[in-house]
């Protein structure tokens, strides 16, 4: 079973779902699939791995040892996928984190955990293991999905932090065609001061997120067995030509287009392989 659902208005600025998983409860086994690419939507994740082993992460195919991270992690945001193990089906239960995020959750700046996993006792000591321990404990997901909105909003009430409004409103233009220059000019700030203040809030630079906003826009497409050419939907997407989709999508997948639609993904950014 996978319960996902909307925070509470007062997440909202911070937390764009919530969702908890339980495979005791329908969800298909692993069978012969160890590892799974998880293809990067420009969001941080934090998630609490309730059962099985902590987290293992792969650097590359050619990686067949991997290595463990935790059983409570920070996903930072991603500009391409990462690899991992999904030889044991795991409760779980997390969020997806709005930009801005980083520094009313955690106290720090979103660049710095951007492009990797942390685990979450280096950024909340010993309180994260309380939380585990808290979570662990919840009878049913709804039970879990409700203690961690209780959980984030404590840690709200101890450092909140809006967002810098230059960054909510470049946030809110790209994919619309600005330029960077375009982001900068309207900021006031200068083009470093502006990037520095936009990776805090996002952990990504705005060029390397509207990459991967650019490439979720073809993804929310469904590509499966009755969609669209490939082609027809980079174009519609912002894509210049076929080969700049193909590029794009090799590098942030770890695949081509023809082996993602081979794989029949059940989720569109999660690849079994």
């Amino acid at each position: 079973m996978l319960l996902t659902r909307a925070p509470s208005p007062s997440l909202r600025p911070f937390v764009r779902s919530m969702w908890a998983a339980d495979p005791t409860v329908g969800l298909p086994a692993c069978g012969a699939f160890v590892r799974e690419h998880v293809l990067p939507t420009g969001d941080m994740h934090l998630v609490f791995r309730l059962s099985g082993p902590p987290l293992r992460l792969f650097a590359d195919g050619a990686d067949s040892l991997g290595h463990t991270v935790g059983h409570a992690i920070v996903g930072g945001a991603r500009s391409a996928y990462y690899a991992r193990d999904v030889s044991v089906a795991t409760r779980s239960v997390g969020v997806q984190l709005r930009p801005g995020a980083a520094r009313a959750l955690f106290g720090v700046p979103a660049d710095e955990l951007a492009e990797r996993h942390t685990p979450l006792d280096a950024l909340w000591g010993i309180q994260a293991s309380e939380a585990l321990e808290r979570l662990y404990s919840a009878v049913s997901p709804r039970a879990q999905l409700a203690l961690l909105e209780d959980l984030l909003n404590e840690r709200l009430k101890r450092q909140p932090r809006a967002m810098h409004p230059a960054v909510a409103q470049a946030l809110l233009r790209l994919g619309s065609g600005a330029t960077v220059s375009d982001l900068v000019n309207a900021s006031g700030y200068s083009h470093r001061r502006f990037i520095a203040l936009f990776k805090d809030a996002a952990g990504l630079p705005p060029k390397r997120l509207e990459r991967v906003l650019r490439f979720q826009r073809v993804m929310a497409a469904a590509p499966g067995s009755g969609a669209l050419p490939w082609v027809d939907l980079a174009l519609q997407s912002g894509y210049s030509d076929q080969p700049h989709f193909n590029r794009d999508f090799l590098e942030i997948t770890g695949m081509t287009p023809q082996a993602y639609r081979r794989a029949s993904p059940l989720a569109p950014n999660h690849v079994r392989v």
